[in-house]
């Protein structure tokens, strides 16, 4: 495994594992445990999935120590809403059944909260029961009226990233404000058929890797932290298996000219959840 640095020095896995839509208790608890057995270390859930108790319990099951995996989840918008963030964490650490998550995000910019929703976040940290804080959405412009009255810089925001839609203005952004980027939807799901992608299979034969194992290698090497969900052991096997090579410079482009400024879920800007 390889490890980004947040901006206050803690180490998170460059590769997690993502339980979005694992709604159904034993499939998320099951393929938690799958996870953790074959080498994961790095796990992201939210309040809005309806498993972290499933989880919670996979990692203690798992045999693995707490201090070993890089527990992610994440605060919802009726919660920001309702002004409901301290109440909102400490349910989510009940339901996990730990006494503290390594990084804990804002899930949306929700209108008219997402600058005063920080202050709420900074005062988690300063709790203790939390490592890191960062956001999940935030484009551009709610980072920079964010950062003009903030204490903390988030360590992380979490954006929908894929070779259809390559975030590159962002990425670069983040990297200049020292915020690591993470990737979810890192494959533009499967009705989009990015994997099938000619362009990506001719890279994938060249390194005799699979396509889903370069668009991986892409993130990385772009400095982004990926969180690729699967349920199935061979796939959560092959997702791991992305350290042993290095995607040319050339290679790097030919993934990036896939772009196409298309979105699987919502644009931030318009959320009506």
């Amino acid at each position: 495994m390889e490890y980004a640095t947040l901006n206050n020095g803690i180490k998170i896995p460059y590769i997690g594992l993502g339980v979005f839509r694992l709604t159904d208790d034993k499939i998320a608890y099951d393929t938690v445990r799958m996870a953790l057995d074959v080498g994961y270390r790095h796990i992201d859930t939210a309040m809005i999935y309806e498993n972290e108790e499933a989880v919670g319990r996979a990692i203690r099951d798992s045999g693995v120590p707490r201090e070993e995996i890089f527990l992610t989840t994440k605060l919802w918008n009726d919660d920001i809403r309702k002004n409901n963030v301290q109440g909102a964490f400490e349910s989510s650490l009940q339901r996990l059944g730990t006494e503290y998550v390594d990084l804990y995000l804002v899930h949306w910019p929700v209108k008219g909260k997402y600058v005063s929703v920080w202050k709420e976040m900074e005062k988690i940290y300063a709790g203790g029961k939390t490592r890191a804080i960062g956001v999940s959405n935030y484009l551009e412009h709610h980072l920079e009226e964010l950062l003009k009255t903030a204490s903390i810089v988030p360590a992380v925001d979490q954006i929908e990233l894929h070779p259809y839609l390559n975030q590159e203005k962002l990425v670069n952004y983040l990297h200049k404000k020292n915020i690591v980027p993470e990737a979810w939807s890192p494959f533009c799901a499967k009705k989009n058929n990015l994997l099938e992608e000619p362009i990506l299979k001719k890279i994938a034969d060249k390194y005799s890797k699979t396509p889903a194992q370069v668009v991986l290698r892409w993130d990385i090497q772009r400095g982004i932290v990926v969180i690729p969900k699967s349920s199935n052991l061979l796939r959560q096997k092959e997702n791991l298996d992305i350290f042993d090579f290095k995607l040319s410079e050339e290679d790097m482009k030919r993934i990036n000219s896939l772009n196409r400024d298309q979105r699987v879920g919502s644009h931030p800007d318009e959320i009506t959840f």
